[in-house]
């Protein structure tokens, strides 16, 4: 394992309380790599930027993000308070919801569609992609010396194709349905912070008396 320096090791030992103690040993090399690997940050990436390329029993590692026994979204929440600790804590929190198209192919990923892409797509090219579309709740916080704001996401949820929700007798669900309870959770982790929301224009929130109001922004 690669030695850090302590204060970031600080950081990530706050997760160990989420893991079962044998599944801690890999996890903390996955997010250890996860800051290292340079492009995809990918299992294999990481375990080859922490010097495990040639580790036999690899599999252990893609079983964390499969098999292992650990909750999400009690590591967004940590991670949550992490982030408001280090960059917001006083003041109004902003949030922002963007979506993002995970590029995979295969038969057995059967939550995958086909979808506009944000990225090569203009307002007179229309661009299609597929893969997986994952909707995104972050932080946003100034930063003076870059000169812009950064966007520090803490959850993140799948929306899976029409398609696949169809096949499996469930009522398909837009970025709308699927970004109402994000936010909702996101306000019940931060009791007595007043805050904005932002939003990108692919997601299209409404701005009805049906979704909730920030408490305190008036």
């Amino acid at each position: 394992m690669l030695r850090l320096p302590s204060r970031f090791a600080a950081v990530i030992l706050c997760f160990a309380p989420l893991f079962l103690q044998r599944s801690w040993r890999h996890a903390e090399g996955l997010r250890v790599g996860a800051i290292l690997a340079p492009g995809q940050r990918t299992v294999s990436s990481i375990l080859r930027i922490t010097g495990l390329a040639r580790e036999r029993r690899f599999v252990n590692d893609h079983r964390i993000l499969s098999r292992a026994a650990w909750n999400p979204r009690a590591a967004s929440r940590l991670l949550l308070g992490l982030l408001l600790d280090a960059f917001a804590p006083r003041g109004p929190v902003v949030l922002g919801l963007d979506d993002t198209i995970e590029r995979r192919r295969g038969r057995r990923i059967g939550a995958k569609g086909v979808d506009r892409d944000p990225v090569r797509s203009s307002k007179g090219h229309f661009v299609k992609a597929s893969g997986l579309r994952w909707l995104g709740l972050m932080l946003l916080v100034p930063r003076p010396w870059a000169g812009r704001v950064w966007a520090l996401p803490f959850l993140t949820a799948l929306a899976p194709s029409e398609r696949h929700r169809g096949g499996q007798g469930r009522r398909h669900k837009t970025l709308t349905d699927w970004a109402r309870p994000m936010v909702l959770q996101a306000r019940r982790w931060m009791p007595g912070r007043a805050g904005h929301w932002s939003w990108w224009p692919t997601v299209a929130l409404p701005r009805s008396s049906s979704w909730p109001p920030w408490p305190g922004s008036g």
